[in-house]
């Protein structure tokens, strides 16, 4: 997870073509498949990418960071140059119920491999991660930080708390929980109570927009506990960095692939889904990233030492994100949220 994404209109900020040696000649036109960009999209590209180009001979062409305004538009007006793109699950239910993309082949993606949360009629599953609680060990002596009630504790656990800024999914439901709301009875937010709960630690906030500063927020100790990506936790203990992990009612939500409606070469863009879903180019993303995959077969094809540290190993306290919700009141809840911030 690279970048800052709850409204997700960022401009196109960079094109790179990467063309892979392949054992067929390659086909005239290549697909473009459109990510985030950053350690991500490099994994997506030698995993999912190259295999694909070696097994089709069709060339992919990388493009990013995905921007949900620009595939709109490349609908609405007919000329859509993308034929991949990785999306957050809210937007995927989005676009289905705006005719933004096209439904998938199952006859082609195998439908039965795949994890049922992260599969709809219009949209696969990338991969799958977890927010958790992390904290850096040495910034506590005694007793270390297990819940989300903790990271609202500045007495018992003092120091700044970081949160992902752009996105309110998660945070809000992060609030609810650390204020009492049982797991069952997060939906729809009680948005007052979780603002009036985010207040009482308001100043002790230091917001991060991409993994790597949080990362950084985390190693230096200017922020030694908070909401994190579970891959960029294990990334960054794998450095040496003393890092604590609670898995305690850790929130899930997978970035979907989806084809937008229109796309040139959407024969191909199956085939290419197909592929990036398999076991195998699931479980060497997984192991490449530390994210989960969605593929159900490809937790065995991976390292022991590598899958236990998955969410997918963390599913007795896990709590699903409820994506469709966000899809139904993400542009009400962000002009709360950014208004929030700015005060």
């Amino acid at each position: 997870m690279n970048s800052t994404r709850f409204l997700m209109m960022t401009p196109l900020i960079a094109l790179c073509a990467a063309t892979f040696a392949a054992a067929p000649a390659l086909a005239a036109d290549p697909i473009v498949f459109t990510s985030w960009g950053g350690t991500t999209q490099s994994s997506q590209q030698k995993d999912w990418a190259q295999p694909f180009t070696q097994s089709s001979g069709v060339n992919v062409l990388m493009d990013g960071p995905t921007d949900y305004g620009k595939l709109k538009a490349m609908v609405d007006s007919g000329n859509v140059n993308w034929d991949v793109v990785d999306v957050e699950g809210d937007f995927a239910y989005a676009a289905q119920k705006a005719g933004l993309i096209e439904p998938i082949d199952y006859s082609v993606v195998k439908k039965d491999e795949l994890d049922p949360r992260f599969s709809t009629t219009d949209a696969v599953g990338s991969f799958y991660y977890s927010f958790v609680l992390g904290y850096n060990k040495s910034a506590f002596k005694g007793a270390q930080p297990q819940t989300w009630a903790d990271l609202f504790d500045t007495k018992k656990f003092p120091g700044k708390r970081t949160f992902y800024k752009w996105s309110a999914p998660g945070v809000l439901e992060i609030a609810l929980l650390a204020d009492g709301v049982p797991p069952n009875k997060l939906y729809p937010l009680d948005l007052d109570r979780a603002f009036k709960k985010l207040d009482t630690i308001k100043s002790d906030i230091v917001w991060w927009s991409g993994g790597a500063q949080s990362q950084q927020l985390l190693a230096s100790g200017e922020a030694p506990v908070g909401m994190f990506w579970n891959g960029r936790l294990h990334a960054l203990e794998q450095t040496g960095v003393p890092v604590g992990i609670s898995w305690n009612q850790n929130l899930t939500a997978a970035d979907m692939l989806v084809i937008p409606k229109g796309a040139k070469h959407k024969a191909e863009a199956m085939k290419f889904l197909a592929v990036a879903t398999s076991p195998e180019a699931q479980a060497k993303f997984a192991t490449d990233t530390g994210y989960a995959p969605i593929n159900v077969k490809s937790a065995a094809m991976m390292p022991p030492a590598v899958a236990k540290t998955l969410p997918d190993q963390y599913k007795s306290s896990q709590i699903d994100l409820d994506m469709k919700y966000w899809a139904d009141n993400r542009d009400a809840i962000a002009k709360r949220w950014y208004a929030w911030q700015s005060k």
